[in-house]
């Protein structure tokens, strides 16, 4: 398997670490949308979050309110998005889970891409195939 995460996590490829423990790394995006966007990066390769068991993934998200509040003071950002991308058609580039960190600041605003209007009867038409797909 040739990975970039993984093998940012073997020492094969540099990074410049922010956090690391025996099971999550975290580093500086190397092409960030803000200054001080970071990656959360699980130590075990998985594609995507779905791939993922659930244990895992709420380990995974439990470092995030840690590294945000350290990217928040270093910064002196005033806000902050978590994204996290499954897939290619998602922008998933390197295919090994990892959550974003975006800084955000007043000054520089916060663009979103464009959005669909869509009326009730649409979301409630998704909203139902999708809850029976939902299996607990």
């Amino acid at each position: 398997m040739d990975c970039l995460f993984c093998d940012v996590i073997k020492g094969k490829r540099s990074a410049h670490v922010i956090y690391e423990d025996k099971t999550h790394l975290a580093i500086m995006d190397k092409y960030p949308i803000q200054h001080g966007h970071s990656l959360v990066i699980p130590k075990e390769h998985y594609e995507r979050m779905i791939d993922m068991p659930i244990e895992s993934v709420s380990v995974l998200f439990s470092k995030v309110p840690l590294i945000a509040r350290s990217i928040l003071a270093a910064t002196g950002a005033e806000g902050f998005n978590i994204a996290q991308n499954n897939g290619r058609a998602a922008n998933q580039i390197v295919p090994h889970v990892h959550v974003h960190i975006i800084p955000r600041y007043i000054k520089t605003g916060n663009p979103w891409a464009r959005r669909i209007i869509a009326s009730d009867v649409e979301l409630e038409e998704l909203a139902t195939k999708i809850r029976n797909f939902i299996k607990s």
